[in-house]
Parts: structure tokens; C-alpha cells; sequence
């Protein structure tokens, strides 16, 4: 495990975070201005260019993404929209096969 600095995720949460409805469920995402700025650092990250405290706040960010990703996910999967298991997507999918006779060779 690597230690890093970083801006608390929860420092974010209270102003920065949004409730959107989706179905029956609602999902947490970023309001619009902490979306811009995520998009904004990263940007920056990949021309290597965030200072020390940009750095901080973009884990800060990133690790608030991916909790909120975790969550809505766990929603998702206990919603009824969600089946539970992958297999379940196909029961209801109309067959795509197709029965082919060979003739036999003469």
C-alpha cells in the first residue's frame, strides 16, 4: 500500500453532491461544479501538471468517485430494475439463433 495525501472525500459530500433519480432508485453523483473541477485536474494530471495540493484534492476526488460508484452499485443491484445475476439479463431476450439444416453430402 502506497500513502498519499489527500483532501478528505468527506469534505466534499455535504455541498458538493447531488441525489438523481434513476428509476425507483436514486444514485449520489458530483453537482456540477465538482464535476468541472475533477474534470479540470485530471486534465491537468495528464500534462503532469498538478501541484502538490491539486494532487491532494484530486485523490480526495477520485476516492469520493470511486465510493460513490461502490454505493450506487449496490442500489443498482438491490433495485428491481437490476437483476441480480448476469444470467438473469437473457431471460427475457428473444433467441437470436437460427436452426440450419446441412444436406447430406450425395
Amino acid at each position: 500500500m502506497i500513502a498519499q495525501y489527500m483532501v478528505q472525500p468527506s469534505s466534499f459530500m455535504h455541498i458538493q453532491m447531488q441525489m438523481s433519480q434513476l428509476g425507483e432508485i436514486y444514485l449520489f453523483k458530483f453537482n456540477d461544479e465538482l464535476q468541472d473541477r475533477f474534470e479540470a485536474l485530471l486534465q491537468q494530471r495528464k500534462q503532469q501538471d498538478l501541484t502538490p495540493e491539486e494532487q491532494a484534492e484530486f485523490a480526495g476526488i477520485s476516492e469520493l468517485s470511486r465510493i460513490f460508484t461502490i454505493i450506487n452499485a449496490q442500489l443498482a443491484t438491490q433495485s428491481k430494475w437490476c437483476p441480480p445475476k448476469f444470467a438473469d439479463l437473457s431471460d427475457n431476450a428473444p433467441s437470436l439463433s437460427a436452426n440450419t439444416a446441412t444436406p447430406p453430402n450425395i
